[in-house]
C-alpha cells in the first residue's frame, strides 16, 4: 500500500465549514486527489488539554464548541464513526509515551469538523482524535508526532488543524488587510518548513519574535509539528491557501 500523505489545515474561522470559498474550494480539491483513507486521525487545536488522549468510542459525537455564531452553523452534524480498533494501535505505536482512552468526553469537535465536511462530506470513513497534551513542550510533540508515522502505510490520513499564525486579540474583523508582522511570521515558519528545519519549529525559543507574536496560545501551532513530523528524507512537502488575513494564517501543508 502506498503510503497516505499528511496534511496540516489552517481552518480559520468556523463559518468555513458552511462557506464556499477559495479556502474549502481547496480542502475539497485535497479530499478528491488523496487516496479513500482506511481512517482519519486528527490532532486538533480544539482539544488542548493536560493529557495526552484518543477518541476511542465507535459513534463520536459532533462537537459545536464555540459560541456566538449563527444557527446553521449549530446545525451542522458530522456523522463519521469512530474507529476503536485504530485508539489500540496508536498506543502500541508511541509506547513508553501513555494515551489514554476517551470512550465519552470528547468527540469530533470543529477543528475537525468544519474541514472534514468539505474535504470528505459523506463522513463515511472513521475518524479518530489525538489530544494535544497542554503540560508538554514544543519537541514532545514533534517527537510523538514521528512515532505516529507507520499508520500512513496502513491507510491512515494524519491531519492537524490549527493555524500557524492565530492572534484573536490583534485581529480586526472590518480590515482584513494582513498584518506586517503577521506576514513574516507566516514567511519564517514556511522558510523553517522549506528547509526541512523541523527541529527549529519544536523550540520556541528559537523562532522570533514574530511567530512567538502570532502562536499567542500555542494549541493552533502544535498541529504543524505532527504533520511535519511525517516527512521522510526527500519526502515532498508543499503548501496551499497560503494567505494571511489580519493576524490569522490560512496556509496549509502537504507531505506527500
Amino acid at each position: 500500500m502506498t503510503a497516505m500523505p499528511a496534511a496540516f489545515f489552517g481552518h480559520g474561522s468556523p463559518m468555513n465549514a458552511v462557506e464556499r470559498n477559495r479556502y474549502t474550494a481547496a480542502w475539497t480539491a485535497f479530499g478528491q486527489a488523496v487516496p479513500r483513507p482506511r481512517a482519519i486521525l486528527v490532532i486538533s487545536a480544539h482539544w488542548y488539554i493536560n493529557a495526552t488522549a484518543v477518541t476511542a468510542m465507535p459513534r463520536p459525537r459532533t462537537i459545536h464548541d464555540f459560541y456566538g455564531f449563527p444557527s446553521q452553523l449549530y446545525d451542522v452534524d458530522y456523522p463519521a464513526p469512530g474507529l476503536p480498533g485504530l485508539a489500540e494501535e496508536i498506543s502500541e505505536l508511541v509506547k513508553p509515551t501513555w494515551v489514554g482512552a476517551d470512550v465519552d468526553s470528547w468527540g469530533i469537535d470543529h477543528g475537525t469538523w468544519s474541514v472534514l465536511v468539505h474535504a470528505f462530506p459523506d463522513a463515511s470513513i472513521p475518524v479518530v482524535q489525538l489530544s494535544i497534551n497542554a503540560d508538554k513542550p514544543f519537541d514532545y510533540h514533534l517527537q510523538l508526532g514521528a512515532k505516529l508515522a507507520p499508520l500512513r502505510e496502513s491507510g491512515v490520513l494524519i491531519v492537524g488543524s490549527g493555524n500557524i499564525v492565530h492572534n484573536l486579540r490583534e485581529f480586526s474583523f472590518h480590515n482584513p488587510a494582513p498584518l506586517d508582522w503577521a506576514v513574516r511570521a507566516d514567511t519564517r515558519v514556511r522558510a523553517l518548513i522549506e528547509a526541512g528545519d523541523y527541529r527549529a519549529l519544536g523550540d520556541a525559543n528559537a523562532l522570533g519574535a514574530d511567530v512567538l507574536r502570532g502562536i499567542a496560545g500555542p494549541e493552533h501551532f502544535l498541529p504543524l509539528l505532527y504533520v511535519l513530523a511525517q516527512a521522510g528524507p526527500g519526502e515532498p512537502v508543499s503548501f496551499f491557501n497560503d494567505t494571511v488575513i489580519s493576524s490569522i494564517s490560512m496556509t496549509c501543508v502537504r507531505v506527500g
